[in-house]
């Protein structure tokens, strides 16, 4: 058995990777041509986009006691030492 260089090797292995993954990508391709072209042509009515609801007070204060018991517990301390200054939607 022929004794084969270690830069060989490398390449070799490289080279059947990049090929094999090559692969992956036409064959994706194919198979998303071949499933994505029975898409039908009518496009559908764009949806109405309305303001956010106004949450109610009492299910803020909720929302913040929930909060501050989760961050009570996360530090290990007690509720009573943590207050919520504000709270803002992301």
């Amino acid at each position: 058995m022929p004794e084969y260089s270690s830069l060989f090797v490398c390449l070799m292995g490289m080279g059947t990777v990049f090929f094999g993954l090559i692969c992956l990508i036409l064959l994706t391709t194919v198979m998303g041509k071949i499933v994505g072209g029975h898409t039908s042509a009518v496009t559908p009515p764009a949806p109405v986009v309305t303001g956010p609801a106004a949450a109610p007070e009492g299910n803020r204060q909720e929302i913040a006691a929930a909060v501050a018991a989760a961050v009570a517990e996360e530090l290990g301390t007690s509720i009573t030492g943590i207050r919520i200054v504000s709270m803002k939607k992301l």
